[in-house]
């Protein structure tokens, strides 16, 4: 079928229309209307992308489904999939579904939010689909719009402070990579990344403000995405948005910012740090592996201090994240494919834990840790379910969330074993907060009057962790779901790597023996 990906990444949008301008009133049946078109336009969405990974030849490190015409003001429309972002399509896709199904509880301005989530979900699939600069800046941004509104529409009492804290950090981070943009547009003469990916950005050493910088042209475009990507990941320690914008934020909101939303920094990163940048990428590495490990350490140690559940969550989130960013710029094939194998996981499980935070909390109406205990006395099926995604958390052989880290750590281990020993004690820290905030939680006496008539997950609750509990152990037991399908583009975008760093050596030499 043509046109598979504008299906997949326009209908969310042509719903969003549909509801926006025929959809009238704000009683029960509008509401309930409104949530229905959602959901459906949602699960439509998903059951199309499973022909695009159907379809998909991962043997093929090119990339597939590519559509190509021109646009407004002669600026290109093209869009495709290779092996890294095909499953972030499928993430996407798969994850919204159960986002709309988690707000069916929500009275207030129903119509907007299905609008605000449904343009979302388009913009982020955009993002992993852009072939061209142009567009993907536009995705990539444009998104900032609906997340915004979700925070400061739907969120809790200080939900302006966050929606602004949220909206200015990404937006100033992505200033500089506008900047390089057009820098790239000026050297290479296109907007098209699959060109671009073969140009060869000047490496020579540049003298900056009477600092020589090494990588010359090369480094200095790489600090200008590292400065976007960073922010959206986030790294520490620009990492200060991520905890209020979680605990701000609507259950629906925290589900969409851990799960997939986060993931468009580590996907760029893949996308143009390490491809269109590799002298840059070497030049620097050492510093975002050092920054990363730390950011394990951290965010594990202050997750440790949170008394409210949804801010210790955010903060592992971060603590995953530096897992993430380790495993990329180890620029090997494990330390490649534990990032991404990591980055689908934690979609999957960061999902699912904000979520048991959205199922007490809708019950309950506070996220304060010592406000629960005893929970396994009224709530058997949600402690078993909390149990899953809290081992999965910490890593549990079994889960998927090991995979990822012991690949990123082998990756890594590679290429810096100091690094990889710090890393490694972030495994110890996070089983400590996971685990004491589930025996918090989840065991002791119920002695808490107001848990007394604490019901347990009803079965729109358990519809929607399902299919999360079944892909968390499925790609915990069979990982190569994953890897076979990444395996090649990763080996390929290694090899690239290699052989163009290997000119930063070359020219090392050279200029060594000219001294």
């Amino acid at each position: 079928m043509d046109n598979l990906l504008s299906i997949v990444t326009f209908t969310p949008l042509i719903a969003a229309l549909i509801l926006a301008i025929f959809l009238r009133g704000d009683d029960a049946a509008a509401q309930r209307n409104a949530k229905w078109l959602a959901l459906g336009a949602t699960t439509f969405t998903f059951l199309v992308s499973i022909f695009i990974l159907t379809g998909f030849d991962a043997s093929d490190t090119g990339f597939q489904f590519v559509e190509e015409r021109e646009w407004l003001f002669g600026l290109q429309y093209k869009m495709g999939v290779d092996g890294i972002s095909v499953l972030f399509v499928m993430l996407t896709t798969f994850l919204m579904p159960l986002v709309i199904a988690a707000c069916w509880d929500v009275t207030h301005r129903v119509k907007d939010y299905m609008v605000a989530l449904l343009v979302l979900e388009a913009l982020m699939i955009g993002v992993f689909c852009a072939l061209d600069l142009i567009l993907f800046y536009l995705f990539f941004e444009a998104g900032l719009i609906p997340m915004f509104l979700i925070i400061g529409i739907w969120g809790g009492a200080n939900r302006i402070y966050a929606a602004f804290k949220f909206f200015l950090y990404t937006l100033l981070g992505s200033v500089l990579m506008l900047v390089a943009m057009i820098a790239m547009y000026v050297d290479a003469g296109t907007t098209d990344i699959v060109a671009l990916l073969d140009h060869q950005f000047d490496f020579a050493p540049l003298n900056v403000l009477g600092l020589e910088v090494t990588g010359g042209v090369q480094t200095l475009l790489w600090l200008a995405f590292f400065a976007s990507f960073a922010v959206k990941m986030p790294m520490w320690p620009v990492h200060t948005w991520l905890p209020d914008a979680h605990v701000q934020a609507p259950t629906a909101g925290s589900v969409v910012l851990a799960a997939i939303l986060l993931k468009m920094g580590g996907y760029g990163f893949l996308r143009f740090s390490l491809p269109m940048f590799p002298i840059g990428s070497e030049v620097m590495g050492t510093f975002v592996l050092w920054l990363s490990a730390i950011a394990i350490v951290y965010a594990s140690l202050v997750a440790m201090m949170q008394d409210d559940m949804k801010k210790l969550i955010a903060y592992s989130s971060v603590a995953h994240m530096g897992f993430v960013t380790m495993g990329i710029f180890a620029a090997n094939q494990q330390g490649v494919d534990g990032a991404i194998f990591q980055m689908i996981s934690h979609g999957f499980i960061s999902g699912a834990l904000f979520l048991c935070v959205g199922v007490v909390y809708d019950r309950m109406h506070t996220r304060d840790i010592d406000a629960y205990g005893g929970l396994v006395n009224r709530m058997p099926a949600y402690a078993l379910v909390f149990m899953l995604f809290t081992m999965a958390n910490v890593g549990l052989p079994g889960t998927s969330g090991f995979v990822g880290e012991f690949l990123t750590l082998m990756g890594v281990f590679q290429v810096n074993t100091w690094i990889a020993l710090v890393a490694t004690s972030g495994v110890i820290f996070s089983a400590c907060y996971a685990l004491w905030l589930y025996r918090r939680v989840v065991f002791g006496d119920l002695i808490k009057e107001s848990l007394r008539s604490i019901t347990d997950m009803t079965g729109r609750e358990r519809a929607i962790f399902a299919p999360l509990v079944f892909f968390t152990l499925l790609l915990g037991i069979y990982p190569s779901l994953v890897t076979d399908i990444i395996g090649p583009s990763v080996a390929d975008l290694v090899d690239n790597y290699d052989v163009a760093t290997a000119d930063l050596v070359l020219s090392h030499d050279v200029a060594s023996a000219d001294h």
